[in-house]
């Protein structure tokens, strides 16, 4: 299976930050647990405030119950094309953390946001490792605390794929031209000095 990346930066980034991106069509093979726990532990290395680390996985290899019963937890579209990953991991982060000298814990303002960093480094590691990795929201969030015996005091932020690429004529017809790495907003929409600009 070839693969041309059509992306191109405006300034000097490193490739792998082009190449990574987010396919639905994966080859059905289960990702070996080494290799998995290693995009895991990177995910770790993210930053946080207060050092806090708020996140948590939940994860599962391809051929085992847990897989199913994660994959049960995806919406039915996910589903339909995330049943071939070769894993599937729930990410949860803690809603309150305890500030360096405090005695209480207090709401933390940027649980999701250091979460969000953990799953980038995730996605980041699999590329480097030769896997592909789709974030999803569209997951039952009404079920996921009980289903995986989630305590209160987290909050699932999204689930993900990773597997090795596939065929992409094995997904349903509608999803075919999709599977190609996504186009950015040019950095002078996003990026601005000074002042925010509408």
């Amino acid at each position: 299976m070839t693969f041309t990346n059509p992306r191109s930066s405006e300034y000097p980034v490193e490739p792998l930050f082009l190449d990574r991106w987010s396919p639905r069509a994966f080859d059905g093979s289960a990702v070996p647990p080494s290799d998995l726990l290693t995009i895991l532990d990177a995910a770790r290395w993210a930053p946080s405030a207060f050092n806090s680390q708020p996140w948590r996985f939940v994860y599962a290899v391809k051929g085992t119950p847990d897989f199913d019963k994660l994959l049960g937890l995806l919406n039915d579209f996910n589903k339909s094309w995330a049943s071939d990953a070769g894993a599937l991991v729930f990410l949860l982060s803690k809603t309150h953390l305890l500030p360096p000298g405090a005695q209480d814990e207090v709401p933390s303002y940027s649980h999701s946001l250091d979460a969000g960093a953990a799953w980038g480094s995730a996605a980041l590691q699999a590329s480097l490792l030769g896997y592909a990795a789709h974030g999803m929201t569209g997951i039952h969030l009404d079920k996921v605390h009980e289903v995986l015996g989630v305590p209160d005091g987290y909050r699932a932020e999204l689930a993900f794929a990773i597997g090795k690429r596939g065929d992409k004529a094995k997904l349903p017809e509608g999803l075919q031209a999709r599977e190609t790495p996504s186009p950015r907003k040019p950095l002078a929409e996003v990026a601005f000095e000074g002042t925010f600009k509408a």
